[in-house]
């Protein structure tokens, strides 16, 4: 075991060296408690006033002091608040737990006991106006970003596989959905995500239920529900950040917060406001009475025009059938028969005439050529005479006295031998 330490006599704090920084503290120069106490505080009263809004979570009031616990109204972040008599004597109403509260505060802390807390002023609740106002000065902000347009709205599928359901636990809400959805159509799914509704944990398990079914491969479409309540518990359902996480959503978001009257910022963001979350389960789906009588007159419908073409189609094949062409073939086949007949008929006699033409013109030509043949000359008496070389004489002075020469007649030749020459007086 090791010794027991026996602590050393106290020197007088003015004999000691004082380190002026914390940063120079050493084992061996250490600094005394109240002097690390003393400058917390030194350094703590400088802090400023702050104006805070938080919620009240605990509350607990003394005969001249009162404790409450403030809890900011996003984030799970609190911290205790004393209040003097002077400062609750001035309200007009007695605080209450989950009331949304405005106060100064100012940091103090205790040297003796080594505490920090937080000192309140002027402390007031958030009226119903001012809560109105900040929601209609972000309303405006958030509709000039466009995340109000209704071009941005998705339109919800007309079937859903499954619905995702953002609600309360054990809600009328939640029970109002899935009972209203399934009296439409019984088989339909649920992918429900039961969550805070109101108050500080509201604004993000929403949120993040939000963003789970959003990922969700199954889930259609998400309906966040919930039921009536005063402004202050629909309060989550106007704040930013749950309004921007509708908006980034791929899945289509139906916001059924409320009664007909309520109107949180997520009804203007989201893909469809239904009006309760009645009103929810009976618009996310079809009703199946309705959707039988629809497909039943689709089909009747479709079984009218498809008789109705045929029947179109039928007349017209009679139509055509009647015509003569179809209904008579043969007639057009012996017309034609006909006028083919005729036609050879036609061109047999043209081809005859004009044969007896040629033969004419064949004649005629022949006549003439035949009067003007050397035969022809012949047949009317004359004579040809030729030498012994054939040349014909057409001089006879120029044949000498006993020249031999060759006679041809219309009908033969003979031989002749030139005796004598006169000359021609013509």
């Amino acid at each position: 075991m090791e010794p027991e330490l026996v602590p050393a006599e106290p020197q007088p704090e003015q004999e000691r060296f004082i380190a002026e920084r914390a940063s120079q503290t050493t084992p061996e120069n250490p600094w005394p408690l109240h002097h690390l106490s003393q400058n917390i505080k030194t350094y703590i009263d400088k802090c400023p006033h702050t104006w805070v809004e938080g919620q009240i979570i605990e509350l607990n009031k003394r005969a001249r002091v009162t404790y409450l616990t403030l809890r900011d109204v996003n984030e799970e972040v609190s911290v205790p608040v004393t209040l003097f008599a002077q400062e609750t004597a001035r309200l007009t109403e007695e605080l209450e737990r989950g009331q949304r509260v405005v106060v100064q505060l100012k940091p103090d802390f205790w040297v003796k006991a080594g505490k920090l807390s937080m000192l309140g002023h002027g402390i007031r609740p958030v009226g119903l106006g001012t809560m109105l106002e900040r929601i209609e000065k972000l309303r405006k902000q958030l509709a000039s970003e466009g995340l109000f347009a209704e071009y941005h709205k998705k339109p919800l599928p007309v079937l859903p596989h499954r619905v995702g359901l953002i609600t309360g636990r054990d809600s009328d809400a939640e029970k109002d959905v899935i009972r209203n959805a399934r009296l439409r159509w019984p088989s339909v799914e649920f992918e429900v995500r039961e969550v805070a509704v109101q108050g500080v944990h509201a604004l993000r398990q929403v949120t993040e239920a939000l963003r789970e079914l959003d990922t969700h491969p199954q889930v259609d479409v998400i309906v966040i529900a919930r039921g009536g309540g005063s402004l202050e518990d629909l309060l989550p359902f106007s704040e930013e950040a749950l309004v921007r996480a509708v908006y980034a959503a791929q899945t289509p978001v139906v916001s059924a917060i409320g009664h007909e009257a309520d109107s949180p910022l997520l009804d203007h963001v989201a893909d469809l406001r239904a009006s309760t979350p009645t009103d929810a389960g009976k618009r996310i789906v079809p009703e199946l009475g309705e959707e039988k009588l629809r497909i039943a007159q689709a089909r009747a419908f479709l079984k009218r025009a498809v008789e109705m073409k045929i029947d179109r189609e039928a007349q017209g094949l009679a139509q055509v059938r009647s015509r003569p062409a179809l209904a008579a073939p043969e007639s057009t086949l012996l017309q034609r028969e006909e006028d083919i007949d005729r036609l050879r008929n036609r061109a047999l006699a043209a081809a005859r005439s004009q044969l007896v033409r040629g033969a004419d013109v064949v004649a005629q030509l022949r006549a003439r050529v035949r009067a003007l043949s050397p035969q022809q000359t012949l047949e009317r008496g004359y004579a040809l005479a030729q030498t012994a070389d054939g040349t014909l004489v057409h001089d006879a002075t120029a044949l000498a006295p006993g020249t031999e020469v060759k006679v041809r007649v219309a009908r033969g030749s003979f031989d002749a031998s030139v005796t004598d020459t006169k000359e021609s007086n013509v």
